[in-house]
């Protein structure tokens, strides 16, 4: 395996992707002579390009530098990519990201967070932890943190946080010292073919977990007995089976206070000012991992007040008291995770009327899930489906939007177009409405159009 240190330049194929570009920014940040390749300009494309990044849009082998010692690709460029063929036939070190967690993960203290759902708002609350409460860590997050506006920060201290992703089975590159699991529902069957296999994949990584290490799970996973480290304890919102959970929960002006039990051992009084009582869940095993870490208490409890979230997850575009409409963008792609949203949303405006858009991301995940899409749908007050985004995917015969809607009992639901629902926007709220957009695809380039239109 190539060494941290014999990188002088390193290439990316599809360096705009939110993992991708945070490894980026850790070789940028080392010294490392940093390019890329990128199919689209985005914000985050561009703040690369001014932290110094060269980044080419063309899929061009003209264009790509011949003396640079390794290549990071994403597993969504087609396998064809010229650039790529050209690295790989002429005998270059081309690796995955999780290759390059591995090689710079190797000799740190490491806590990994993984989960079908969770996982990066775990991983940035827990970087941010350690950051704020001057524990320090490097961090290599799937999301940007709204306190740094970034997805990568580095610290003198030897502790990396991770973001472990299950897609492809690459988190079993990672060597934790303590690991967080989220959830395990099923997600990727066009990777894992059943949801036993992503189960297995889970029970995996926990043998990854280094001797002495903890493991941190979700209290209620299924094959909980298989997951395996020295050290297991589980957290969930209100069990009091579980090792770790809140109680006194209380609503104060839009923010969660609440008193975190771990055990024997109780921080009371703890602020969140982060909508979604999945939120508060995420925040008591970013308080766990803070806790085994020994960071005092008044550390932790400042750190988690002055948390200001991640970038589309339950991010408010229009925030209450800004407007008449309360609007509130999330990354939900999943069943669960729009279960958790539309959840979170009632129990901040339990008065209101929930409208929600929902863009499907997948063909497949659609095809799949479209029982679980439904059923999740139909808590809000009103759902539009915007058509599915594709992403690495062809379109799959019958699988369409409709598919979702058809499943759907709730009476207010359609099908729009990104255009119809932009002219027809103003009129679905009032002030009586918390608007809510969802999905992983391109949805979140409406959202300053949309905002336009429901304030005009």
């Amino acid at each position: 395996m190539i060494q941290l240190n014999d990188i002088k330049a390193v290439y990316f194929v599809g360096i705009g992707g939110i993992g991708m570009s945070a490894l980026a920014r850790f070789f940028n940040e080392k010294g490392v002579r940093v390019s890329g390749y990128d199919k689209t300009v985005t914000p985050l494309t561009a703040q690369l390009e001014a932290e110094g990044i060269a980044i080419h849009y063309s899929e061009e082998v003209d264009l790509i530098p011949k003396d640079v010692q390794l290549v990071v690709y994403t597993p969504a460029i087609p396998k064809e990519h010229k650039e790529y063929q050209y690295y790989l036939q002429n005998g270059y070190s081309v690796v995955k990201r999780s290759d390059v967690l591995q090689i710079i993960t190797q000799s740190s203290l490491n806590i990994c967070v993984a989960g079908t759902h969770g996982k990066t708002t775990i991983s940035t609350m827990t970087g941010h932890l350690l950051r704020h409460s001057g524990f320090g860590c490097n961090a290599f997050l799937g999301g940007i943190a709204v306190n740094y506006n970034r997805n990568f920060w580095a610290s003198d201290n030897n502790v990396c946080v991770v973001e472990a992703d299950e897609y492809d089975r690459s988190f079993h590159k990672l060597s934790p010292d303590v690991a967080v699991i989220t959830a395990m529902d099923p997600d990727h069957l066009d990777i894992y073919g059943t949801a036993e296999a992503m189960e297995e994949a889970f029970i995996e990584f926990t043998r990854k977990i280094k001797p002495g290490g903890w493991l941190i799970s979700k209290h209620g996973l299924t094959r909980y007995s298989d997951l395996v480290a020295d050290n297991h304890i589980t957290y969930h919102l209100n069990d009091v089976n579980a090792t770790v959970h809140a109680t006194n929960l209380k609503v104060q002006n839009g923010s969660y206070v609440f008193d975190v039990v771990f055990g024997d051992w109780l921080l009371k009084d703890v602020l969140l000012n982060v909508g979604g009582l999945h939120n508060v869940e995420n925040a008591l095993a970013a308080i766990a991992v803070a806790h085994v870490l020994q960071i005092d208490d008044e550390k932790i409890k400042a750190a988690v007040a002055a948390f200001k979230g991640v970038k589309r997850r339950f991010e408010y575009v229009i925030a209450p008291g800004e407007g008449e409409v309360v609007f509130v963008d999330d990354y939900a792609h999943h069943p669960e995770e729009l279960r958790a949203l539309i959840t979170g949303a009632r129990s901040l405006f339990a008065e209101k009327k929930l409208v929600l858009v929902f863009q499907p991301h997948l063909f497949t995940r659609t095809r799949d899930l479209a029982d679980g899409f439904a059923a999740s749908l139909d808590m809000a007050d009103e759902v539009i489906l915007l058509p599915i985004y594709p992403a690495r995917e062809l379109p799959i015969e019958a699988v369409t939007s409709e598919l979702i809607l058809n499943k759907m009992k709730l009476e207010k639901k359609q099908v729009l177009t990104k255009e119809e629902l932009l002219n027809s926007v103003k009129e679905k709220v009032d002030s009586n409405t918390v608007f809510v957009t969802a999905g992983a695809g391109d949805i979140d380039a409406m959202l300053q159009e949309l905002k336009k239109k429901i304030e005009a």
